[in-house]
């Protein structure tokens, strides 16, 4: 990585510790999810375990990843073809405005298009003006759809 300032690469299972603290920066952000360390780490282990999930980090020269964004493939009916369902995009405070997210986000979109996805959608906290600017900027366009969720959580109850 001689005179490079960051490398854009896959991450790896050894990586998830230091994924789970750019995640932490992310979730304190979000109204709706929290950071939850065993939980992420957990998470982070499916996707990469997963031959339908990438995630792509930026590492700085020392090494450490500074920067990373995730996707997984869905099959989309109304594209009848693979679908990118992009997450946890977020750049180390200290490495933002340059250009880095751009190249994580390129990374794990040319992932997904050479698996045959024809579209890709994410979701912005509504709050995060600063992300919904961004991904405006890069000129990801709004839907008339709303996110909904469930908990499926066997541990918490449900409404009838």
């Amino acid at each position: 990585m001689n005179d490079i300032q960051w490398l854009i690469e896959r991450a790896r299972a050894d990586d998830i510790p230091a994924l789970v603290a750019l995640l932490s920066e992310l979730f304190s952000i979000e109204q709706d999810f929290q950071p939850d360390c065993e939980r992420q780490a957990r998470g982070l282990a499916g996707v990469l375990a997963s031959a339908n999930g990438c995630i792509m980090l930026a590492r700085s020269a020392q090494g450490k990843p500074i920067a990373m964004c995730s996707a997984q493939l869905v099959f989309s009916t109304a594209e009848g073809a693979h679908s990118a369902w992009i997450e946890d995009m977020v750049v180390d405070a200290a490495w933002r405005g340059r250009g880095i997210g751009r190249q994580v986000l390129e990374a794990v979109l040319a992932w997904a298009s050479e698996r045959g996805a024809t579209r890709a959608q994410l979701l912005a906290d509504l709050d995060n003006q600063p992300a919904l600017d961004y991904y405006q900027h890069l000129g990801w366009q709004k839907t008339q759809l709303i996110a909904r969720r469930l908990s499926l959580a066997l541990d918490k109850p449900r409404k009838n």
